[in-house]
C-alpha cells in the first residue's frame, strides 16, 4: 500500500505554504483523502492531477511582422 503524504509533506513537494494546500483541499481543488479530520495525499494521484494540469508549449515560435 502506498503511503499517504500528511498537508505539510505535500507542500514540500508542490513547493507552496501549507495555508495553501489547506485552501486547495477545502475547495476541492487537489485530490485528497479525509480520514477524520485529518487530511492526507497520495501522490501517484497528484502526479496524474498535475500531469492533467500541464500545459504544452508551442512547437514554434511565432513572430509579428508588419506592424
Amino acid at each position: 500500500m502506498e503511503n499517504l503524504l500528511t498537508p505539510q509533506e505535500m507542500a514540500d513537494v508542490l513547493g507552496v505554504a501549507v495555508s495553501t494546500i489547506y485552501q486547495w483541499t477545502h475547495q476541492e481543488y487537489i485530490p485528497h483523502i479525509k480520514i477524520g479530520r485529518f487530511v492526507r495525499f497520495r501522490i501517484s494521484i497528484v502526479e496524474k492531477w498535475l500531469e492533467k494540469r500541464e500545459k504544452k508549449g508551442r512547437k514554434t515560435r511565432k513572430v509579428a511582422v508588419g506592424l
